[in-house]
């Protein structure tokens, strides 16, 4: 009797074993997802890289960015979206923070690696480039509605951004740089116009016949932005791995990783300080300061580095720092997830 006992114990014990590990991976799936697709395009870069079978220059650039903004529009109700928009202390801070702060201490930052020649000087160029870039339309939006943020400012500031740095970017190049750059901004504008507002337009659209079926139904749709950031990490990656595994200083290239990595955490870390303890924001808010201000767009930033430094030779030496610094913001901000989700649950309102 005693042993029987004894393994039935034994076996609810297993079983909560079991349920507790299935209920940890459901909690922590995208971290694992995020593990997941890294090693998948490390053992398969060809895969998902630009001109691979995936297509990312038109499946990541065009379909998924616009899914994301569609989603989007589809489960913000529009009174959330009209208040965002008013809400002009936040967009001031956001903006300033990317397109003057930012800027600023990565130049003082290059000055200072510059004087100890601690790093490759095509390299700290290529800093600053990245210093001057405005931000995405996709990572910061997709990762604050995973966290449970206000998802509405960060679909704002990611579009605003993009088009202030269209103009705003060319002259932070100039004055930080050195050099003039021709920007096509019809091209840009008519390009974010169609991947940015139309589908935002079109959700909300869509969420005006069947809202009373969102509202019942409640569709993953944090889950769906999840995925489609997977597609993303994977895809960047991808062309991360094809691109500086070939023709670069190991030892330059390490050192360029850990500059990134530890900017990204100290833009993060002062956004964080600065909206929560300063300015004062709600969690909600503070989460999409601190994605839409220290996120950085590789898709206008790569043509924007072969126009500046067009006839430059070592021109896949300037562009690493932008392609270590994307999959790095991806991934930092990824990884936080589940913890910014936990500070965001004590509540809307200020933080302790």
């Amino acid at each position: 009797m005693t042993g029987g006992a004894d393994d039935k114990e034994e076996r609810t014990t297993r079983c909560h074993l079991a349920a507790n590990m299935v209920q940890r991976i459901k909690k922590n799936w995208f971290l694992l997802g995020v593990v997941c697709v890294i090693t998948w395009a490390k053992l398969w870069p060809w895969l998902g890289a630009k001109g691979g079978p995936l297509k990312p220059e038109v499946t990541v650039k065009y379909i998924s960015v616009m899914a994301i903004f569609l989603t989007s529009g589809m489960s913000m109700r529009t009174e959330d979206l009209t208040q965002a928009m008013m809400n002009i202390k936040m967009h001031l801070f956001v903006q300033s923070y990317t397109l003057i702060l930012v800027p600023c201490l990565v130049s003082l930052l290059v000055e200072s690696l510059r004087l100890m020649s601690l790093v490759n000087p095509l390299f700290l160029q290529g800093l600053l480039v990245v210093g001057c870039m405005p931000p995405p339309v996709s990572s910061a939006v997709i990762l604050t509605k995973a966290v449970g943020g206000n998802d509405a400012a960060a679909v704002f500031n990611s579009a605003l951004g993009s088009f202030l740095g269209i103009m705003v970017t060319p002259i932070l190049l100039l004055y930080l740089v050195g050099t003039h750059a021709a920007v096509p901004f019809v091209s840009i504008i008519t390009s974010l116009s169609l991947t940015v507002l139309l589908p935002l337009v079109m959700g909300q659209v869509i969420r005006g016949f069947i809202v009373n079926w969102i509202e019942e139904k409640q569709p993953p749709f944090g889950s769906i932005s999840s995925s489609i950031l997977l597609f993303i990490i994977y895809t960047t990656f991808c062309d991360t791995f094809i691109n500086t595994t070939s023709g670069v200083d190991m030892t330059g290239l390490l050192s360029v990783i850990v500059i990134v990595f530890l900017c990204q955490a100290t833009f993060l870390s002062v956004a964080y300080l600065l909206s929560s303890y300063v300015m004062r924001f709600p969690r909600g808010d503070t989460i999409a300061v601190m994605f839409c201000s220290t996120h950085k767009s590789l898709t206008l930033g790569v043509p924007m580095v072969k126009i500046v430094f067009a006839n430059n030779p070592q021109l896949s030496s300037l562009t690493i720092p932008l392609l270590v610094y994307h999959p790095t913001q991806i991934l930092l901000g990824g990884f936080l997830v589940p913890f910014l989700q936990s500070w965001v649950s004590h509540g809307p309102g200020l933080p302790n």
